[in-house]
């Protein structure tokens, strides 16, 4: 009994050591994707800046030759268009990188999970195949306590 106990320990320490192994190589992976996507996130960012500075400066040369007011608000009224139009889309552009560096990130965790998942749900098994055995053993060694217990009051009672 002893060696089936040790020998479950043992399983399950490789068990664990296996799951840490798994649990530090999705990270790693996982940090590469980071690593990967945030480059491409700098690169996207620095672009929009670079693009942004360019149409501003290209904005201020158009207001530099103006000679009437109603032309330069149209100029600036277009200015603001064009701005808005390019700030939303870059914000869904940056939002849809984000979102898939999360994804990404989070994809070589999911065969972690389900591998916990399993292990804790056959370690509950495994608890309450235990339990079961011991409350078999104790109602096993009760009724042996109760059968001698009434062997030696009948022992007893005949003896008086």
């Amino acid at each position: 009994m002893n060696q089936n106990i040790s020998q479950q320990v043992e399983k399950q320490a490789e068990a664990a050591q296996k799951f840490g192994k798994d649990g530090m190589d999705a990270m790693l992976r996982s940090f590469g994707t980071l690593s990967k996507a945030s480059q491409a996130i700098a690169v996207e960012a620095t672009d929009f800046a670079k693009q942004s500075f360019e149409h501003g400066t290209a904005t201020l040369e158009k207001l530099a030759g103006v000679r009437s007011l109603d032309k330069a608000l149209e100029i600036q009224a277009e200015y603001a268009k064009t701005s808005f139009e390019r700030l939303t889309a870059q914000t869904a552009k940056m939002t849809e990188l984000y979102t898939n560096l999360a994804k990404e990130m989070a994809k070589p965790f999911e065969g972690i999970v389900a591998q916990a998942q399993q292990q804790a749900s056959k370690f509950q098994d495994q608890a309450f195949k235990a339990q079961g055995r011991a409350f078999e053993q104790a109602k096993d060694g009760l009724n042996k306590v109760q059968d001698e217990a009434g062997k030696a009051f009948d022992e007893a009672k005949d003896a008086a």
